[in-house]
Formats: structure tokens, sequence, C-alpha cells
């Protein structure tokens, strides 16, 4: 039996639109035959027949004047119009592609990752890099984004919507957010075994902005239970391993299982591997001669500080604590922790202590101290410490930093102008606060010189 192909859809309405078109056209050839009739009823038999005549004749040349007019003038437009087109289309190709960090959340269904990755690519978003972290509903995918320049934000996330994706968080990336996370988590783990004070540097590394806090162990003698790992949302709690507690917050995104994960286990190598300290040392020479070296001071000095501390005079302890200091032991233990930042200490020839200088974690921002017994002020010590501070916050990827002193404390001023950075000043009750911006790369002895000679 022969089988009968039917005529698709659009063949068929093709067709009526056919034969409409036949009909349409006959209509109007008929009424042009009509008014022809009529119009020439009028010439032959009117009085003004060819008046009549000349006045269609002028209107139809105006009409036609006026059409290639009109022509013309849009043809010019449209050729000025196109070299602007397709400037503005190369502008779109060339313009370079924006980066983007995405985290959002998705079913824990076969196809729902696979749909949020097929809307992606119909907006033409590139996936680099792709993070699963599995929650106990649903799973959590974290990307790492190259979309189109002329791509806004909002569009981006709604696309994400219309997939699936859900607690959608979105921020711009840059270079650094290429690196993938296996080697981004072995460059931490190295930086953390080479020196203890890098802890708390590589868990904000790790998680981007958030604020670390470091709260040290109850006193001797005090009754306290010990704290416990904890994950809270948008906070981690993990035990210190030099005692205390460290605390990761972020406001803006909950931790997932899999970062705190991450973040035990730099604690735990922090925690293995004990107490350590990059053994760095720089000589300086002063202008008189005495060569001093610099170093990196930790509890172990805590001897040598208190001895030097001594030595130091009530006006001297005063500019650097902000008041009277009956004993310094309670502020020896806090700053020569590595875990609440790095200290610096200056030692002569013999071995003595003669200034320290330190450079303070405060959440967000980071305080500059320094303390330079009363014998070796006014020689350059405390700029040789100042810039070197400078340096290890540059190193750690800080913005600024600031120190505290009383606003009669004009060498603390003088010092910090001789890093020729950007400085801001704040005084409120007698104290100053001089806030420096750092450069945004590391810098290096030649964008930061030593005021002594430097060898």
């Amino acid at each position: 039996m022969p089988q009968t192909t039917p005529v698709p859809p659009v063949r068929a309405a093709t067709r009526r639109r056919h034969w409409g078109r036949d009909l349409t056209e006959v209509a109007a050839l008929f009424a042009a035959m009509a008014t022809a009739d009529l119009i020439a009823d009028l010439v032959n038999h009117g009085p003004d027949g060819g008046l009549l005549l000349m006045t269609s004749a002028g209107a139809l040349l105006a009409a036609a004047g006026t059409h290639l007019w009109w022509t013309r003038r849009s043809g010019r437009a449209a050729a000025g119009a196109v070299p602007a087109a397709d400037t503005a289309h190369d502008t779109a190709q060339d313009a370079e592609p924006a980066l983007w960090r995405m985290r959002t959340t998705v079913r824990d269904t076969p196809g729902s990752l696979g749909a949020v990755c097929t809307a992606l690519a119909g907006s033409r978003v590139d996936i680099v890099t792709l993070q699963t972290h599995p929650l106990a509903e649903g799973t959590v995918d974290e990307f790492l984004l190259r979309a189109p320049a002329a791509l806004p934000a909002a569009a981006l996330v709604l696309t994400v919507a219309d997939a699936g994706g859900t607690d959608t968080w979105l921020e711009r990336a840059d270079a650094h957010d290429l690196v993938d996370t296996p080697t981004r988590m072995l460059t931490l783990a190295t930086r953390t075994a080479l020196d203890a004070a890098e802890l708390p540097l590589a868990l904000r590394q790790l998680f981007g902005r958030c604020t670390i806090r470091s709260t040290p162990a109850p006193a001797a003698g005090a009754e306290a239970e010990p704290e416990q790992d904890a994950l809270l949302d948008t906070v981690m709690r993990l035990r210190d391993p030099s005692g205390g507690t460290i605390t990761v917050e972020r406001d803006h995104l909950p931790f997932t299982p899999t970062e705190f994960a991450r973040a035990r286990a730099l604690v735990e190598l922090d925690a293995r591997l004990g107490v350590r300290m990059p053994e760095g040392r720089h000589v300086v020479t002063l202008p008189e001669g005495n060569e001093l070296t610099v170093r990196r001071a930790g509890p172990e000095d805590r001897a040598a500080a208190l001895a030097m501390h001594e030595r130091c005079s009530p006006d001297t302890l005063a500019l650097r604590y902000h008041g009277p200091v009956e004993d310094a032991d309670r502020y020896l233990g806090h700053l020569l922790s590595p875990r609440f930042g790095q200290s610096l200490a200056v030692e002569t020839a013999s071995g003595r202590l003669v200034a320290l200088g330190h450079l303070l974690w405060d959440g967000e921002e980071n305080e500059v101290a320094l303390l330079v017994e009363d014998g070796w002020q006014r020689r350059g010590i405390g700029a040789v410490l100042l810039r070197k501070l400078v340096e290890l916050a540059c190193e750690a990827g800080r913005g600024s930093v600031y120190a505290v002193t009383r606003a009669t404390n004009t060498g603390m001023v003088a010092t910090m102008r001789e890093l020729s950075l950007p400085l801001d000043y704040q005084v409120e009750d007698g104290t100053l606060v001089i806030t420096a911006t750092l450069p945004a790369a590391p810098s290096s002895p030649a964008s930061l010189p030593w005021t002594a000679e430097h060898r």
C-alpha cells in the first residue's frame, strides 16, 4: 500500500498565503481599472480636464522627487551608522572577559549540575574551575567563571536561578583565583610549615574575605573547659595548638563541611610541627659604625625583652604602651606569640636585645609598634624596624598598617613619614593614629630602602 507523505505545516501555510495573494492582486487590478476610467471621464468630459491632468502630473513628479531625496538621505545615514555599529561590535568582542567567583546550591539529583552548566554555556560563560561541597541536603557548587564583559552580574545570577540554583553568591575574581584548589592548599601548607605566624594568614587566604581572631588560653590556675572544634554557619572555632582558640568568621557566606575539614587540616599540620620560626637575619650598620642584627623574635626572647624593658625609662614605656606600665609580663606573652603577628628583635654584636618591633594582626587591620631602648634612640633603628615590618605586611598581602601613639610623639610621626607612603592622621583625646596605605605588591628594598646602611 503506497504511503502518503503529509504536507508539512509550513508548506500548507505558504499555500494558503499564495491563494490570498492572488485574490488581492486581482481585486487591486479591478480597482485600478475603475479609477483609471473615472479619471478619463473627468478629463474628457469635465470643464477643467486639462488642468486636472497637469495637476496630477505635477503631484506625481513632486512625490517622486520627495521619495528620491528621502532614499538618498536614509542611505547616507545608514552608511555612517554601519561603521559605528561594527566598531561597537568589535569593541564588545575585544573587551577582556570578566572573571567571577560564584557559589550556588543545587539539588542532589542527576542532571541538576548539568542544567546549571548548560544555562551558563547558553550565556557564553566559560567554566574555568568547579568544586563541589556535599551537604546533608543538596550540594554547594563553587565555580570560577569567565564571562563576557557585557554580561551584568544580575543577569548571571538570574541565569543560574532559572536553571535551579538557589542561594547564589557572586563576586569578582582576579588572576590569583586561577590557581586550582589542590595547588593553593599545598602552597598554604608549605607557608604554614615554614613559619608558625603564617597560620592565620593561610586561613585568611584560603577563605577570602574573613576575620581571623585568636583568643589566648586561660591564665594559669583558671578553670575552663577546653574548646572543641565547631562549625556554626558563618563561624568556625578551632583549637589553637599553642593554646586558646582560633575563630574564623565571614558574614557573606556560610562555611561548608569541606571548608571546615581544610581548616582543621592546616591547624593539625601546625600542631604536629610545633614551634618554628624562619632563621632570616639582616645586618645593618649605623652611621657611627655599629653593626646590629635584625631577626625574628618569638616566645623564647621573653626574658631578654623583659630585661630591655627594665632598662627603658618610664617615658619611653609610656610612649610605647600609651600610659604607665608597671610590669611588661601582661603584654609580652601576647606580643611575642606568632599567633597574633610577627615580631622583630634588634641585637648588638654581643647579643644584647636593644629594640623590638611588632606587626600585629588586628582583624581586618594591622598595627605596627616599636620600642627602642633609651640609649639607642635617634640612631635610625626605629626606621629600620618600621620598614622591615612594612615589608612583612606587604608580603602577607595586607593593604595598610597603622600606629597608635601620643600626639606629642614627634619621633614616631617622623619615622612614619620616612616611609614615603600615603598617610592618614586621626587625633582624639591626645591619641594619634597614623595609617599608611601599602603598595599592592610586595615591595623590594629599592622601593622601601633601609634608613641605616643595609648589607
